[in-house]
């Protein structure tokens, strides 16, 4: 989330994911936007052993990274158009007053335990933006990446159409349309297992089932 003066505020894993990483294999396939480098940064100072809600300058953030806008609100036709997850959604983003003071009441207080599949960097800037959060516990988080990389998986697999077509053109149809069917019922946009939750409640409750 970009807060101005060239510093967003972001959600990170610790280097290795061993502190709140998902401790699996994929923890070294997809990466928060943080850079696993150590870094000195005049602005930042030593950010190599931080992790969880962080401010960082854009530079570091980046890490030599491209710079990409996340868009809301756009259209189910737009959105399918895109067919990378992680890169638009359906809702639409809350007032920008609204969206600073989540992010910064999270920078303060944290956003849980990091998981790739469920509370990622993606799932938290999406709720700084928005306020819904994922009420059920089956389910991935609000994460496009996440939800298109399971898409993708179990395009084919899972999809009865796969039998009315042998040809490698049709499975590849048939693959396509159920990732993109899946990315769309997936999204944060239309998604029934949703709420509006306040930032203040939401760090409460997340206070108390790590004390039980």
């Amino acid at each position: 989330i970009y807060i101005g003066e060239g510093k967003v505020i972001h959600f990170t894993q610790s280097q290795g994911g061993r502190e709140i990483g998902t401790g699996t294999v994929l923890d070294r396939v997809i990466f928060s936007s943080s850079s696993s480098e150590a870094s000195n940064c005049a602005a930042c100072g030593d950010q190599s052993g931080c992790y969880g809600v962080i401010s960082s300058c854009l530079d570091c953030f980046l890490a030599d990274g491209e710079l990409y806008l996340f868009q809301y609100a756009v259209s189910p036709a737009l959105f399918l158009a895109k067919p990378r997850g992680g890169t638009c959604t359906i809702a639409a983003s809350d007032p920008t007053s609204e969206v600073l003071h989540r992010a910064s009441f999270l920078l303060h207080n944290g956003f849980g335990v990091y998981h790739l599949f469920k509370n990622n960097c993606e799932d938290f800037a999406i709720y700084c933006k928005t306020g819904l959060l994922v009420i059920t516990r089956i389910s991935v988080g609000r994460s496009g990446q996440a939800t298109s990389f399971l898409a993708a998986a179990s395009a084919i697999v899972s999809s009865p159409l796969r039998y009315l077509t042998t040809s490698f053109s049709g499975l590849a149809a048939v693959g396509y349309g159920m990732y993109c069917f899946s990315r769309l019922v997936s999204d944060i946009g239309v998604r029934r297992d949703v709420e509006k939750v306040a930032v203040e409640m939401l760090v409460s409750a997340s206070a108390g089932c790590q004390e039980t």
